[in-house]
């Protein structure tokens, strides 16, 4: 492999990483999976001396953890507290929608508005769909904290196969 080519992957390692790390907080980007792609081309232009197979092979069962949080973890906090399927799908909608058209507002109050939307149009009162959208919201919080504290994880574990 050239020098060139080693920096051009270099730098594309480092930009997927950096988005995959803005992506823990953004739920329209696969954060973590980015951020694992990006170290599996840095561990490829430095040949697996620095970062090894075995080193790839521990962050990617903690990009695998990675996924399956963000697939329970909302799902979990509604099916607690009572929600359909469908108003779990309304939260997955909402925090899209509510990014797009609102930016961070719209992505801390979309899961709930979504699962509200759907619980009330299935008959549930007020009350109750407010009481399903709080714990897909809590859900949803827990969520995020488990991918940060991932990433941080993975991030160190990267940085120190790296530099040492």
């Amino acid at each position: 492999m050239t020098a060139e080519l080693q920096q051009i992957l270099y730098i594309v390692s480092a930009a997927l990483i950096i988005i995959g790390l803005l992506g823990v907080f953004l739920p329209v980007l696969p954060g973590i999976p980015l951020a694992y792609a990006g170290m599996v081309v840095a561990a490829w232009a430095g040949g697996f001396k620095e970062i090894s197979i075995l080193v790839l092979i521990l962050l990617g069962l903690l990009t695998l953890a990675s996924v399956a949080i963000d697939f329970l973890a909302s799902a979990l906090g509604a099916k607690r507290a009572g929600a359909s399927k469908v108003a779990v799908l309304g939260a997955a909608l909402g925090s899209l929608f509510g990014m797009i058209f609102f930016s961070l507002p719209g992505l801390i109050l979309g899961p709930f508005v979504g699962v509200m939307a759907v619980e009330t149009a299935q008959g549930k009162s007020m009350r109750e769909a407010g009481k399903i959208g709080f714990a897909t919201w809590i859900g949803m919080a827990v969520g995020v904290a488990l991918k940060v504290g991932l990433a941080f994880a993975m991030t160190g574990i990267f940085l120190f196969a790296l530099w040492y």
